[in-house]
């Protein structure tokens, strides 16, 4: 049923980790919500951190949250071995739901979501925070204009220096890949958004860290990769380099994105800025210019995206299939670095050094 702008949603947030709180501001900024509910594993725990983010309910089972027909939409925070439960049973429940990416454990699991949400009526959404940033916005735009004339190559980098607040994010079962699954898939998202299709992957991975101190003082083992080099062959024929780092010290600002085409090239969150472009037939600047962008919160655009799906206003987007083929080709990743072959997203592989 559609909604008006005036009307508040009702949003129980499932997960009171580190995420919950990107998803808790964002939607404060956006307005037009409510948080009515955090919902977390441990009890005593969760009612702290909801006095503490000023959430006036706490809950300790999310079947609560779905049997109340006063909660429109939930976001899914938690695990990754535990969206695929939690999001089918919300989507049966009829609510909407903002699932935090990686959208499951695997291709098949993502399947099962998509058809719940078949069923549901198409209440989905995966949450792919980086498409909402303003340059990433303005890069889509002046790509959509075709300004830059034809792409030849482009460059992506995610690096942080590993997740310490929790020992699931190196524990196979919980997770399904390490940063790949657990950082890359930012990246295969933002290629596709901005560039289309992934058509075939060629990788190598490593693990450099296999021990791992986590905030809380415990040490952690883990074989999961933590360092991967893969190259991209799109539909359209560009080239795409994308690395993947869980133990740079430094780190990215959550991304780093260069961009080579035949009229300019355009630099995204690095030492030139959020957004930097060289092409003087457009700007009429013989160097780099940096474009207005809009200033807003972190996650504002994204959750007001959101809200005006669930009120009508917006048509779903195509995130819940994006969803399904970022895990797709972070699966072929992992089939081109154990086999050394060039592979299809969907296919056989081919060697890795042919054209």
């Amino acid at each position: 049923m559609s909604r008006s702008a005036a009307d508040r949603i009702a949003v129980a947030v499932i997960g009171a980790g580190f995420i919950a709180d990107y998803h808790i501001n964002g939607l404060r900024a956006a307005g037009g919500a409510d948080i009515a509910v955090l919902v977390g594993r441990r009890p005593d725990a969760t009612l702290a951190r909801a006095q503490a983010l000023g959430i006036g309910r706490a809950e300790s089972d999310y079947r609560r949250v779905l049997d109340d027909g006063a909660i429109d939409a939930v976001v899914i925070a938690t695990p990754d071995d535990t969206h695929e439960r939690i999001a089918i049973d919300a989507l049966d429940a009829g609510k909407h739901v903002l699932l935090q990416k990686p959208m499951a454990l695997d291709s098949a699991q993502c399947r099962n979501i998509l058809q719940a949400d078949e069923r549901a009526g198409r209440r989905l959404t995966v949450s792919f925070m980086h498409r909402y940033f303003p340059e990433v916005r303005w890069l889509r735009e002046l790509l959509q204009s075709g300004a830059l004339g034809a792409i030849h190559s482009a460059r992506i980098r995610n690096a942080t220096p590993g997740a310490d607040w929790n020992d699931w994010f190196f524990t196979p079962g919980n997770v399904s890949g390490g940063v790949v699954m657990q950082l890359g898939v930012h990246g295969i998202d933002l290629v596709q958004h901005l560039l289309g299709p992934i058509e075939n992957v060629a990788a190598d991975m490593m693990t450099a860290r296999p021990e791992r101190r986590l905030a809380d003082g415990r040490t952690v083992r883990t074989a999961l990769e933590d360092n991967v080099h893969a190259a991209y062959r799109l539909e359209s024929g560009v080239r795409v380099s994308h690395e993947m780092s869980y133990t740079e010290l430094a780190g990215c600002d959550r991304f780093r994105l260069e961009l080579y085409a035949e009229r300019g090239t355009v630099w995204l969150r690095t030492e030139r800025g959020a957004a930097a472009i060289h092409a003087p037939a457009l700007t009429g600047e013989a160097g780099w210019t940096n474009p207005a962008l809009p200033e807003e919160a972190l996650g504002e655009a994204h959750h007001r995206h959101w809200l005006s799906i669930i009120r009508g206003e917006t048509a779903p987007d195509d995130t819940p299939a994006a969803g399904l083929r970022t895990v797709r080709v972070a699966e072929t990743i992992y089939a081109a670095a154990r086999s050394g072959v060039r592979t299809p997203v969907d296919g056989e592989g081919e060697k890795a050094g042919c054209a």
